[in-house]
């Protein structure tokens, strides 16, 4: 998959903006920030859209995302159970999810912010933004053996129906696919 450069004022929405200042500010000369400073009690008001990972390599260089959390609506838009100690890649199955878990490698890998967006249409027709900004994070500062996922889901007529949103019928569009320039 091929990843853009962005800026960081490509991210439209506010909490995600927030995110991406926060994983700035807190690089402090590091690679990664650490996760030990992740508040996660600041992140409390929209942690419905969030999902935390464990980044998990094997001895040949591959990585798998282990499930920590899950928010509610990611749950709902992947119509899945609490995805706790599973493999991201046994959620996201190529149905489910063209892209896989590519962002995701991109950002652990390289240790930087990335950011899609996939046009989606719920089961109305209605088409949906389904915007995705992943953040590498390290116990040590410079491995990304974390990561955060950041999702929210716009529509320009306003409602639409979440439940089953990421079960596509057919391709969904990848508008853009970028990693985001955000060092101090």
């Amino acid at each position: 998959m091929q990843f853009d450069y962005a800026r960081p004022d490509i991210v439209r929405a506010v909490n995600q903006r927030w995110l991406l200042k926060f994983w700035t500010q807190n690089l402090a000369g590091q690679r990664v920030p650490q996760w030990q400073n992740l508040d996660v009690e600041r992140l409390s008001g929209f942690q419905e859209n969030l999902s935390f990972l464990d980044v998990v390599r094997d001895a040949a260089g591959g990585m798998r995302f282990l499930i920590r959390f899950h928010g509610q609506t990611i749950r709902r838009a992947y119509a899945s159970p609490d995805g706790r100690g599973r493999y991201l890649d046994e959620v996201l199955t190529p149905q489910i999810c063209p892209t896989g878990s590519s962002p995701y490698e991109k950002a652990a890998r390289d240790g930087v912010p990335v950011y899609t967006i996939l046009q989606v249409t719920d089961r109305q027709g209605r088409t949906v933004d389904a915007e995705r900004l992943l953040l590498p994070f390290g116990r040590d500062g410079e491995t990304a053996d974390r990561i955060l996922a950041a999702f929210e889901f716009i529509c320009d007529d306003g409602a639409f129906e979440s439940d089953a949103l990421l079960q596509f019928t057919g391709a969904p569009t990848i508008r853009l696919a970028a990693q985001i320039e955000a060092r101090p």
